[in-house]
């Protein structure tokens, strides 16, 4: 079945060719034209199909687990809180753009409680990328190919934590589809509407920055390339250098906005200190980073292999591919240098790298013997990887059943005479505070922001003295765990707020969460 799928492009224009009228008629050519394009057309939904069918296989069983990463609990507790009034770096910090929270927002609009809803949007997603993955790479690779690229895309997404809704599983839809563009442009003959192309381009680019801002790296070689090909088509410095200037424009006009509608609100200098400059006070541990690094390196072996080492066992490829073949290559490259950059090298952060890299490994895949062991060993990985990743991060974080009796606890440890009072998760999943509708009493709702030492210098206030000005608030709940949930320990705070809890508060209930226990602590009534 998926060979016949995969095969039917082929099939379809054999088929259009046969029946197609002769060429001396004009208007039959036109007719001619317009079928061949219905086909490529319903060969794109089936793909798409096909493709949401390996995303239900791969995400299905855990589509309403709310749990799946701290991360993107966050973005669905901050969308939420928008549709209320909060407004992102004011009434609750963090470092992501805007964008993506808005992003979320939109989500919550969709019904429901949101968790099962981003999922189907991350799935929707997903697919869309894989799609287009599938069409990049059939300018380099056979039908078979292209489609077990798409698939692989999928399996190494999970593999790398992003079965949920991490941010890149939502932007690499933008930059593939900017890439896609781009790859247009880099194999074009002519410099027609080479400038408008480019707008385009850099538009999509421009909103993925407000989604994350990692994808400057990508967006910078984007608009270079675009420079390049304008010169190499015979444009003046000075032309190139007037479009240029469009292309930035555009692609700075999301984050320029936003920041605008923060000067407006009073909220200028709150915008540039979380979105410019916190970046520069986080401080990861070198020797955890370097583990990470060197796990991802050999997660991602079967790709080096398709990459690498295919191309010297195979016949080379036809010469009128080789121009999309150079830009992948230039895309992958710049992708890699702009994840070795941040030194951090979360498994979540190879996901943006996985686009280029899997359209570039298309020609080794879906081939016959010999060299079908490149396929095997590509799928192989990628579905045991992602199947250990997905199965041991969902019963190391917890059931749902589990984080709904913690939720409930919560709710009912916040239940006052005069209504529910506040909540403070320093140690837990901030989706808690969404399941049991809770207030807050401080903008750094993000538990690891205060409970640990990577963004201590990066908050733009001091973690000890807002962990003080949350107990003088007194809220109603405070919620922690038995061991240390982020590493390394900010031991300063977690010693303070036990010594309050132990002068000020009495545990009322214990709620056990995949590998944590809870402790669910509620303010004494007396006065």
């Amino acid at each position: 079945m998926v060979e016949y799928i995969a095969e039917l492009p082929a099939r379809l224009r054999g088929a259009a060719r046969a029946e197609a009228p002769k060429i001396s008629q004009p208007l039959q050519g036109v007719a001619e034209r317009a079928g061949l394009g219905a086909v490529r057309g319903v060969n794109l939904l089936l793909m798409g199909f096909a493709y949401l069918a390996v995303g239900l296989v791969l995400r299905g069983a855990t589509l309403g687990f709310p749990v799946i990463h701290i991360d993107e609990q966050f973005y669905l507790l901050v969308g939420d809180r928008m549709l209320h009034g909060a407004v992102p770096f004011v009434d609750i910090w963090d470092r992501k753009p805007v964008g993506l929270f808005l992003l979320y927002a939109a989500i919550r609009l969709l019904g429901g409680d949101g968790i099962l809803q981003y999922q189907l949007v991350a799935l929707a997603c997903v697919a869309g990328t894989s799609l287009v993955i599938y069409r990049m790479a059939r300018e380099i690779a056979s039908p078979m190919g292209a489609f077990w690229a798409g698939v692989a895309y999928q399996l190494f997404l999970s593999a790398f934590f992003c079965f949920g809704g991490q941010a890149p599983v939502f932007y690499n839809l933008l930059m593939a589809l900017a890439g896609l563009g781009m790859m247009g442009v880099w194999t074009a003959k002519t410099d027609r509407r080479l400038f408008v192309h480019g707008l385009a381009i850099m538009a999509v680019v421009g909103v993925s920055l407000q989604i994350k801002y990692t994808v400057v790296f990508e967006g910078l070689a984007f608009g270079l390339m675009l420079m390049f090909r304008a010169r190499a088509l015979g444009w003046s410095h000075r032309r190139v250098m007037a479009a240029a200037t469009g292309w930035a424009g555009v692609a700075l006009l999301p984050t320029l906005a936003a920041w605008g509608v923060y000067i407006a609100m009073g909220h200028g200098l709150a915008f540039a200190q979380a979105n410019f400059l916190s970046i520069f006070g986080r401080h990861e541990d070198l020797d955890g980073s370097l583990f990470r690094l060197f796990k991802e390196t050999l997660a991602l072996l079967p790709v080096w292999a398709a990459i690498l080492w295919a191309p010297r066992k195979m016949p080379p490829l036809r010469f009128a591919a080789r121009p999309a073949q150079g830009f992948l290559r230039i895309w992958a490259g710049v992708a890699v240098a702009g994840f070795l950059i941040f030194g951090t090298w979360y498994d979540h952060y190879v996901a943006p790298l996985l686009v280029p890299l899997m359209a570039l490994a298309a020609p080794a895949l879906g081939r016959a013997r010999p060299f079908r062991w490149y396929t095997h060993f590509m799928l192989g990985i990628g579905m045991i990887a992602a199947a250990v990743v997905t199965i041991y991060n969902t019963r190391h974080h917890g059931t749902s059943e589990e984080v709904e009796v913690a939720a409930d606890m919560i709710r009912n440890a916040a239940a006052t005479p005069t209504g529910q009072g506040c909540v403070y998760i320093n140690e837990g999943d901030p989706i808690l505070y969404h399941m049991a509708n809770a207030c807050f009493v401080t903008r750094y709702i993000f538990p690891n922001h205060l409970n640990g030492m990577v963004d201590v210098n990066a908050l733009g206030v001091d973690a000890g003295q807002e962990v003080r000005n949350i107990l003088a608030k007194r809220p109603q709940v405070v919620v922690m765990t038995v061991e240390p949930s982020s590493l390394p320990v900010n031991w300063h705070t977690r010693n303070m707020m036990f010594q309050h809890l132990k002068r000020d508060y009495q545990i009322v209930g214990l709620a056990h969460v995949g590998w944590r226990d809870l402790l669910i602590y509620r303010l004494n009534n007396r006065p």
